[in-house]
């Protein structure tokens, strides 16, 4: 017992040094980054030799992560950066009684995936309107891993979805790797689903977008609904980092569903793997139509009707019609 808990002690603490080169070597400036991991590293090898206790090995192993990790957890994000042009700009809200205001709702005009004109709107939302909440599972490759966007629906015909991303710089591209240190901002899209679902069905290779209605009443939709627009306000005026664990488009679902409901729904690791979301949803309740959910999941793909609706006006019902859940 007494060797197996060291051996556990010590694979605990080789895992953390692991995270705290590769820290290293991802978020310090390139010009000295590659010194600090080497030489950290260097410094766990020789107190392997040095000293001949077992614990003060382990303690300046445990002491050298706990430098490393205060160090990171100092490193401020910003929303002062070169941004790519499909992220430049934050959305906010302004909330006077049941009108909301949101600034900065994108609406890009596509020709290709990067050719593109830009285009910011401000729109308007009564909450007394607000019908229903819808999801959307965007699959690019692994059925394991998705991009969940949330669309708010109103009685006046219109819809909004936020899709929760990383903010990328110029030149910068999303890494799954890196979406465990500190190399991208959070960013709430706030979109017409023209653009932000059109986008990956109709001009992007190779995704899958499914669509389902959740369960949500209207009185639960209109409290995510404010929910979300509290952050979007607060990563306004503040930014904050981007986490693969922790603060990612599957996480911050979760948060706003639990402060609309006032209870954490039941972790599950099909939260970390989202692209079993859908049937994690399913399983608890959370997706109308009632049928079996491998028929649900096939009636719920529209790629074929969003690249047939093009970019009607009517976009957002014509890939809702016929399918179950829906009225």
């Amino acid at each position: 017992m007494r060797l197996a808990a060291i051996g556990l002690a010590w694979l605990v603490l080789v895992g953390m040094s692991a995270w705290a080169i590769a820290a290293l070597y991802i978020d310090l400036p390139a010009s000295w980054s590659t010194a600090a991991a080497v030489s950290y590293a260097a410094l766990l090898v020789c107190t392997l030799f040095a000293c001949r206790s077992p614990l003060l090995r382990m303690s300046v192993w445990l002491a050298s992560f706990a430098v490393v990790l205060i160090w990171w957890l100092s490193l401020s994000p910003s929303n002062s950066r070169q941004w790519q042009m499909d992220v430049d700009r934050t959305a906010w809200a302004d909330i006077s009684g049941d009108i909301v205001t949101i600034h900065n709702v994108r609406n890009f005009d596509y020709r290709t995936e990067m050719d593109y004109r830009p285009r910011w709107e401000t729109r308007r939302y009564d909450l007394s309107q607000i019908q229903g909440v819808d999801i959307f599972i965007t699959f690019w490759g692994s059925p394991w891993i998705a991009h969940p966007i949330v669309s708010f629906q109103f009685s006046d015909g219109q819809h909004i979805a936020f899709s929760v991303e990383t903010r990328k710089v110029i030149g910068q591209k999303y890494s799954a790797i890196l979406g465990f240190f500190r190399q991208y901002e959070l960013i709430y899209t706030v979109a017409d689903e023209r653009d932000v679902i059109r986008l990956r069905t109709n001009y992007r290779k190779d995704e899958e977008v499914y669509l389902y209605r959740t369960t949500a009443t209207p009185e639960a939709a209109r409290s995510i609904f404010i929910d979300y627009l509290h952050s979007l306000n607060r990563l306004h005026q503040r930014a904050q980092y981007y986490n693969a664990i922790t603060s990612n488009c599957t996480t911050n679902i979760r948060i706003h569903t639990s402060a609309a409901s006032g209870k954490m729904p039941p972790w599950d690791w099909r939260l970390l793997l989202n692209g079993k979301g859908d049937e994690y949803a399913y399983q608890h309740g959370r997706l109308a139509g009632a049928l079996p959910f491998d028929e649900l999941k096939a009636r719920a793909h529209i790629n074929d009707a969003a690249r047939a609706a093009g970019q009607a006006p009517d976009f957002s019902a014509r890939i809702r019609a016929g399918r179950a859940g829906f009225r």
